[in-house]
């Protein structure tokens, strides 16, 4: 099972358009907000279920602001993050999502990527931007996931 995690897209799709050139269809796509669209173009761009929250600059948006799915073996805290301070640190967005029985949580809002599997409970991932990344190298990013039959879960953080 492949699923595509990005965020921070901010209504530019041209970088979704050369992901989905390079990855195929996945699986599933987890979009942690600011698409500022509500997700209505990229939906019209994949076949693949679209999970998506609201972001800071979802201004009219009917998104939620947090959601938690499940995938295969997976229990997701999805978010943008901006409620939980990440810009800070991810203190609260963990507590959150071990609250929730959740084994990983997903945010953007900081525009650079990073995967933490330190605590062997909960993964905590951001993809980055594909639109405004922030990084050292500014390069447009966003995680590949891969879950094989066993239940484990690889991830990438891939860049443009």
């Amino acid at each position: 099972m492949k699923i595509l995690i990005l965020s921070d897209t901010h209504g530019r799709e041209e970088n979704l358009e050369k992901v989905l050139e390079r990855e195929g269809m996945p699986d599933y796509m987890i979009h942690l907000g600011d698409s500022e669209d509500s997700g209505e173009h990229i939906r019209s761009m994949i076949t693949c279920p679209l999970y998506i929250v609201a972001g800071n600059c979802d201004f009219f948006s009917d998104l939620p602001r947090t959601a938690i799915v499940e995938i295969g073996s997976f229990r997701i805290l999805m978010t943008h993050g901006h409620y939980y301070y990440v810009s800070v640190g991810t203190r609260d967005l963990v507590e959150d999502a071990k609250a929730n029985d959740c084994n990983i949580a997903m945010f953007g809002h900081t525009h650079k990527p990073f995967v933490d599997r330190s605590d062997k409970e909960l993964t905590v991932l951001n993809p980055g931007s594909l639109s405004f990344p922030r990084q050292n190298g500014r390069r447009p990013s966003y995680i590949r996931m891969t879950a094989g039959e066993n239940g484990e879960a690889e991830y990438e953080i891939c860049y443009i």
